[in-house]
């Protein structure tokens, strides 16, 4: 039965919850999910290249750099070419960005606070230290 099923169920949340993200995120922020994913890496990893970025969020390089231009055009990125090749940008977050993360953050733990009031604090956290746990293990295995 797939509700049974670990790898199932966390897909299938994953899923519902980047949807609803994105869309919220759209409808308040005029960001999408991917926008706001991206912005993170900005944040913790400043003047990274599209193609970290791209292999980080395990999508094409393509995909990436249409975003990266969104953000740009937004105000909430910057990209400089690289001092070791001409061909390569490194994309920066700006002071705008990091309010738009922050804000982003905000409205998306309100909007899915319920998905959660269901759990005490300590499953709450209980919750949280397995999906750490689960990260690391993802984030091994692909290096």
């Amino acid at each position: 039965m797939s509700s049974q099923n670990v790898g199932y169920l966390l897909h299938h949340i994953t899923s519902v919850l980047a949807r609803n993200s994105d869309q919220v995120l759209l409808e308040q922020l005029g960001i999408g999910f991917s926008q706001f994913k991206i912005l993170l890496i900005l944040q913790e990893s400043p003047g990274v290249r599209q193609k970290t970025l791209a292999e980080r969020l395990g999508q094409t390089e393509a995909s990436v750099s249409r975003q990266i231009k969104l953000l740009i055009d937004g105000g909430l990125a910057s990209s400089q070419v690289s001092p070791r090749s001409r061909r390569e940008h490194l994309t920066y977050l700006t002071a705008k960005g990091t309010k738009v993360i922050d804000r982003s953050l905000e409205i998306l733990n309100n909007y899915h606070a319920p998905v959660f009031a269901g759990l005490s604090e300590k499953q709450q956290q209980q919750l949280s230290d397995l999906l750490a746990t689960v990260h690391t293990s993802i984030c091994q295995r692909e290096h």
